[in-house]
């Protein structure tokens, strides 16, 4: 009796032929969903520590507090990925793991913890691709008003001081913040991520400091790390209108303006989208 049939193995000299010259192979993740170990070697509470142990918050009442266990299994997994070809990964380091104040005393282990990661990738060939902040705000900082607070975008280019003045010398390819729109309006205006808050005035305030920060976070990078290549991530998606009628038109260019020019514009020196100030200022 036969088997189900067996789709053919892709060809990857022929898909790979198609990316461009230099196209880097890689994988990504992010501290709070595989590191684990949240209370070891001196990490301090992140705001997803908290918010994921609150009733309801998150489905099932799952958290990080395990995870993959990467912060114990770290040398295993790098031999994962260079068993399986990868040839760059981009990976964040836990602002609380680092500063478990968010500011003020470095904690050893957890920046040595990252010297050992970026130097195990550098001996398999990998590229290491640093993402500075995936969402996991130290809880002191949050205590102290968060992303929300004027002091933010400084304390963030701070704690990227810390990391490239460790690590700058080895790491060449930089993120400063993975997708500021998620944990500025789904983290403050939604109240579905973390901190949990429901307040346009304070997305608002929290999308701004997350572009402030991205700048002065960057201006730091690269004091340390000579041509680096320094970018954000952001989170974009295309909005058209479902149909040609002048009303949907004025939807998806609304929607536009709001969720994604509202951050592209800035970082292309463009200022903040006129229409989707006025937006936000009659929400």
């Amino acid at each position: 009796m036969s088997g189900p049939a067996r789709a053919p193995a892709p060809d990857t000299a022929a898909l790979a032929a198609r990316f461009p010259r230099g196209f880097a192979w890689g994988v990504s993740t992010s501290a709070y969903q595989i590191e684990g170990a949240v209370a070891e070697d001196g990490r301090g509470p992140s705001i997803w520590d908290v918010f994921s142990h609150q009733p309801g918050r998150v489905r099932h009442g799952d958290h990080g507090d395990v995870a993959c266990d990467h912060y114990h299994r770290a040398e295993a997994d790098l031999d994962l990925m260079a068993a399986l070809g990868v040839r760059a990964y981009r990976f964040s380091v836990a602002w609380p793991r680092v500063l478990p104040d968010g500011v003020g005393a470095v904690n050893a282990p957890g920046l040595d913890f990252y010297e050992r990661l970026v130097e195990g990738l550098l001996a398999r060939g990998i590229r290491p691709v640093l993402n500075l902040y995936h969402w996991d705000l130290p809880q002191a900082l949050q205590a102290r008003g968060g992303w929300g607070h004027p002091d933010a975008a400084a304390w963030f280019a701070d704690y990227a001081s810390v990391v490239a003045g460790r690590l700058g010398d080895r790491v060449a390819h930089w993120i400063t913040i993975n997708e500021p729109q998620v944990f500025a309006f789904t983290g403050h205006a939604d109240g579905r991520h973390a901190p949990g808050l429901r307040d346009w005035p304070t997305a608002l305030r929290v999308a701004d400091a997350a572009l402030r920060a991205h700048a002065a976070a960057a201006e730091r990078i690269r004091a340390h790390a000579s041509g680096a290549r320094v970018g954000v991530a952001l989170d974009l998606n295309l909005v058209q209108p479902a149909t040609a009628s002048d009303e949907d038109a004025a939807a998806a260019a609304r929607q536009m303006a709001v969720r994604q020019r509202w951050f592209l514009d800035p970082l292309f020196g463009r200022g903040y989208p006129v229409e989707a100030v006025a937006l936000h200022e009659a929400a």
